[in-house]
């Protein structure tokens, strides 16, 4: 497990940023683990400089799953394909069921493997359950340090901002956070980004749902702040949406080859996010996913055509 990583004043990291010209569509970082030869996409967690994969993957529904062993195996293959691909965030969340204890048991049964960016969330307006929760989360993961804890939703975010401190202080977790999903609470967001000092923020981004562009992505470059985008598909409103009509042939210049890696390359080339975590129970799925982790980003002239692109389907 990877030790805590010290956190950058924001005049280093800035200074750091115009070094490493880390723009959509030029300079990409590519460090870390390959496949096919072809390195992943990184971008850096502006607090530490540590780079992280744009792909992650969420747990949400996805698994939060029965004791079955049929169905664990296909989820413990999901979670193969995510690491050998690439991947290396896994977001889950109290919220998920059995989510973070099928992510722990397809780890042990991996071996653990290396790469693996574990996120999860304390979801509760208990500030005693909600310590409870961090240390039911170490060990369903398997792990003795989680590399980031968020605050679910606002929920009690003071108090448990302040436990995620001192567990941060004590080498229990790396990075701490805060989210929001379905496009709510974007101005309690807003205020509580501009006042505390965190390392992660997730909110909902994608292709059609592009509000945080307005000020909270603006925002948290501000404030060196990583933003985890969560909600991609829309669940899968977004892909059933635009699986009957083909991609525009231009796509193969960014190596598109499917709506999903269209969607995903959209929201990760946006130079004020850093990871997109789509979820799946389909393995031939997680493979279409990542393939958005390699080949050339969208410039700023090509992420209006795809705007434009989909608001004509």
């Amino acid at each position: 497990m990877k030790q805590p990583s010290p956190r950058r004043s924001r005049r280093s990291f800035l200074r750091w940023m115009a070094g490493s010209a880390v723009v959509a569509g030029a300079g990409w970082p590519v460090v870390g683990g390959t496949a096919g030869g072809r390195r992943p996409l990184r971008k850096p967690i502006p607090s530490s400089g540590e780079e992280i994969p744009v792909i992650g993957m969420g747990t949400w529904i996805t698994f939060n799953v029965p004791e079955d062993p049929e169905v664990l195996a296909v989820r413990t293959r999901i979670l193969d394909t995510f690491v050998r691909r690439g991947g290396g965030l896994i977001d889950s969340s109290p919220m998920y069921g059995r989510a973070e204890a099928v992510v722990g048991h397809a780890l042990r049964e991996l071996g653990h493997p290396e790469g693996v960016f574990s996120a999860t969330k304390i979801w509760t307006r208990s500030t005693s359950t909600g310590r409870d929760q961090h240390v039911e989360s170490r060990d369903l993961w398997g792990v003795d340090t989680l590399d980031l804890q968020q605050v679910h939703n606002l929920q009690n975010w003071e108090a448990h901002l302040e436990t995620l401190r001192e567990r941060r202080e004590a080498g229990e977790v790396r990075y701490i956070g805060l989210t929001t999903s379905h496009g709510r609470r974007h101005d309690e967001l807003e205020r509580v980004l501009r006042r505390e000092d965190l390392d992660f923020v997730q909110l909902t981004y994608n292709i059609l749902d592009r509000k945080a562009e307005q000020r909270l992505l603006p925002l948290a470059r501000e404030r060196g702040v990583a933003v985890i985008a969560n909600r991609p598909f829309r669940r899968k409103a977004l892909i059933n949406q635009f699986a009957g009509h083909p991609l525009p042939e231009w796509a193969a210049e960014i190596e598109c080859e499917n709506w999903p890696q269209f969607l995903l390359k959209f929201i990760v080339s946006h130079p004020d996010v850093t990871c997109a975590i789509p979820a799946t129970s389909v393995v031939a799925h997680m493979e279409e996913n990542m393939g958005a982790l390699y080949g050339p980003m969208p410039d700023a002239g090509m992420r209006e055509r795809m705007i434009a692109w989909v608001g004509d389907l």
